[in-house]
């Protein structure tokens, strides 16, 4: 009787470590997806108005780059400031901040102006990232960890989808757009609200300067978004391009870049809860290049048929942006609790670096060798990664 009960009592402990911290889950997937929304009307909202105004496409390049840059600030120093005030204090902060520059810009028209405000809104913005992805993974246990990140995955794309249809919708003409934009970041503060007291802790045993290990403490995940990254930012700013250049309309190439977004919202779900079945993620990281360098080599084949090209296309956007999901869930598999703070940052800023190298690479690329260059330069990011998390693998056997 007394066995029974004490393994009753093992079973019941071993089911609360796997349990997912819903409530949690929920608070910080809702609050960046708001964001994401507002990314996706931003961004694209900015750029026209600048059009617009006159300034020339180097200097809207110039500001647009102030957002990498407060990225990578960001990324290197919001976990101490976390630490600090506390996470839930910090992303509220934040939330407000983004609000602001938000406004900011409609009501600023000076365009020296929006250097400050690009800083101070993405800068608040990759806090946001950081934090929310940080308490998503402290949230979910090992076995359901792929899932709940897929279910972030899915539900951030979907926000960004979202985001260019209100811009479609409301144009870029008064305060609407602004007002919807700074409306929908002031929202993710509700979900924040909410889930108060389940805030995740930040170890106050962290070391100093420990951030910066953490990019090269679990390669294959550090690699993998930097890699996506890279792909994401340079493909998606130059596939326009690449397509007029293979002789596709530009409502046809927008399209394509449509199934892409529709394969990465239907797939990460999956794809996560594969990655909670694998014994050795980095597999699945590895199947993952593998897929986005033979499906980037056969771009210049492809160009020949919109349709076999969309249905590709569609598979490959799904499956390469499970370097994100499937990488950070290695990332908290990897490392303990206290870690995963530094670390989640560590990965954001490998993200941010990728997105500033990507377009430069894959635009050189295009200049050297002409619209065979986009297909070449990406299958050179996915063929550098699958080497790493290759030899990762093998390293792990000896």
């Amino acid at each position: 009787m007394e066995r029974s009960t004490a393994d009753d009592i093992v079973a019941e402990a071993e089911a609360e470590l796997q349990s997912v911290d819903w409530r949690s889950a929920a608070a910080a997937i809702a609050s960046i997806s708001a964001v994401g929304i507002a990314l996706g009307l931003g961004l694209p909202l900015l750029s026209v108005i600048l059009e617009r105004r006159g300034i020339s496409s180097s200097m809207i390049g110039l500001n647009a780059a102030v957002a990498g840059a407060a990225s990578l600030l960001a990324a290197a120093t919001i976990t101490p400031i976390a630490a600090r005030l506390s996470v839930r204090l910090t992303m509220l902060i934040s939330i407000v901040l983004a609000c602001l520059s938000s406004v900011g810009f409609y009501v600023f028209s000076e365009f020296w102006m929006w250097f400050p405000l690009r800083l101070v809104f993405h800068f608040a913005i990759t806090a946001l990232f950081v934090l929310s992805e940080f308490w998503i993974n402290a949230a979910a246990p090992p076995r359901k960890r792929g899932l709940v990140l897929g279910i972030y995955a899915t539900v951030l794309s979907l926000g960004f989808a979202f985001g260019p249809w209100i811009f479609s919708q409301t144009g870029s003409e008064g305060f609407l757009p602004f007002g919807i934009g700074a409306g929908v970041i002031l929202a993710s503060a509700i979900p924040l609200i909410i889930a108060w007291q389940r805030q995740p802790i930040i170890s106050k045993d962290r070391k100093q300067g420990s951030f910066w290990r953490y990019i090269f403490a679990v390669p294959t995940a550090t690699g993998a978004v930097l890699i996506f990254g890279a792909v994401e930012a340079g493909g998606f700013t130059l596939f326009p391009v690449f397509g007029e250049r293979v002789g596709f309309t530009e409502s046809s190439a927008a399209q394509l870049l449509t199934a892409i977004g529709i394969g990465n919202v239907l797939m990460q779900i999956p794809i996560g809860l594969m990655s909670d079945r694998v014994r050795d993620r980095r597999t699945l990281l590895s199947i993952c290049a593998g897929v986005g360098l033979v499906g980037t080599l056969c771009l210049p084949i492809l160009a020949e048929d919109w349709w076999l090209m969309a249905g590709v296309l569609f598979l490959w956007g799904g499956v390469v942006a499970g370097l994100y999901t499937v990488g950070l869930a290695h990332l908290g598999a990897r490392l303990p609790a206290a870690d995963l703070a530094d670390a989640n940052a560590a990965f954001i800023f490998c993200y941010s670096i990728g997105m500033l190298v990507g377009p430069q690479v894959i635009g050189t690329a295009m200049d050297l060798f002409g619209p065979n260059g986009f297909a070449w330069s990406l299958a050179l990011f996915f063929a550098i990664y699958l080497t790493l998390a290759i030899a990762r693998m093998f390293a792990a056997r000896q």
